[in-house]
């Protein structure tokens, strides 16, 4: 007998079936991968507006007059500083340094935090908390069933917005929340996401995703919006140079590794767990790192997949492929990698990467490949 369990739907399985999405299974998830078109999907994010289901993030509430202390002690950040109705990217680590997972948190009120971290990893990340929870007035709330999460991402998503909230998102900054109502539906309207666009996420109950998502769909279909599945998503971060849990980030690179070492606090009040190991990491990395991550672009067209070697013009190996994908935006695959210190700055001859036996050519290119107009 069969006894892997089904994945998990999340509250608008219904739509993205009835919308002839292929489905998937992501972390447990019954999740879109695509709708149609995938690169129709990511350029509608790059030139217009897309949708997103995002419901199988998880979701942890903290709460009480230590919650700040807490999240200083268990994660890398300063989060007792960060001021309500702001945001903050940030990691958590185990005790020699190595990533469990990326975050972003949330300040709610003056004792409530949200911590939203990835689907595969919210499970380690609540025991992670629960488990550095001693001597701290503090409390821990699984809410990863209290949400759901939909994204609108794209240049008209503050147009699309606009029109179905009381929100100021004017005066809503890059990473920031805020409460409100969108379409008559109470949510927390964050100024976040995974795209390089700008754009919204909205955590709202679960019974309010369906009307929401109708909602947006609706004021959006005059100026291009659609909606988008995993696939593309992975494609916009990855030329947006965004690190994903498990390709750029594992419990084998620390913050400093990944060039994302200005997470981590060394300045924050006590001590927070991994201190000494990363900070041994902050000195190899100011020395000279081993490895850094960079961004590879093909002069072929051949895509690199995460895992394929990374050599020199000899074909030796100097580096790993940890993401890698046709760029719609560039027209030309795209990969990033972690690459010997002396081989990794952009412009360097002669690196190319071992697509099955052949050394494809590729240029070092700083990241990220595609920035936003402003």
């Amino acid at each position: 007998m069969d006894r892997t369990p089904s994945p998990r739907a999340t509250a608008l399985d219904a739509v993205h079936r009835a919308l002839g999405a292929t489905m998937t299974d992501f972390a447990g998830w019954s999740m879109p991968l695509r709708y149609g078109s995938e690169r129709a999907e990511h350029q509608a994010v790059r030139e217009a507006a897309g949708l997103f289901d995002l419901s199988h993030m998880g979701e942890i509430t903290v709460t009480g007059p230590q919650a700040g202390e807490l999240l200083d002690h268990a994660l890398v950040g300063h989060l007792s500083a960060l001021r309500v109705g702001r945001a903050r990217y940030t990691m958590i680590c185990d005790a020699d340094g190595g990533i469990l997972d990326d975050l972003i948190v949330y300040r709610l009120a003056e004792q409530e935090y949200l911590v939203v971290a990835n689907a595969a990893n919210a499970q380690v990340v609540l025991d992670a908390l629960a488990g550095r929870q001693a001597g701290f007035d503090a409390a821990l709330r699984d809410d990863r069933t209290g949400y759901a999460l939909i994204a609108v991402q794209g240049p008209a998503s503050p147009g699309i917005l606009a029109g179905l909230t009381d929100a100021d998102l004017a005066g809503l900054r890059y990473y920031a929340g805020l409460p409100g109502t969108v379409a008559g539906r109470r949510a927390l309207i964050a100024r976040t996401g995974y795209t390089g666009e700008d754009g919204f996420e909205l955590f709202c109950a679960p019974e309010d995703a369906e009307p929401l998502w109708q909602a947006l769909t609706d004021a959006g279909r005059p100026v291009g919006l659609v909606p988008c599945g995993l696939a593309c998503r992975d494609t916009l971060r990855l030329e947006a140079g965004m690190p994903l849990y498990g390709n750029e980030l594992t419990t084998a690179t620390t913050p400093f590794d990944a060039g994302l070492g200005r997470v981590v606090r060394f300045d924050k009040p006590g001590d927070f767990v991994g201190r000494e190991p990363l900070r041994a990491a902050a000195e190899r990395a100011a020395e000279r790192p081993p490895r850094v991550l960079t961004g590879l672009v093909a002069r072929g067209r051949r895509v690199p997949r995460a895992g394929y070697a990374v050599v020199d013009a000899e074909g030796r190996a100097i580096g790993e492929v940890t993401s890698g994908a046709p760029s719609p935006t560039l027209g030309r695959p795209i990969a990033m990698a972690y690459v010997d210190a002396a081989h990794a700055a952009p412009g360097t001859e002669g690196v190319g990467v071992d697509i099955r036996g052949t050394r494809e050519p590729y240029d070092v290119v700083a990241l990220p490949f595609y920035k936003r107009r402003t």
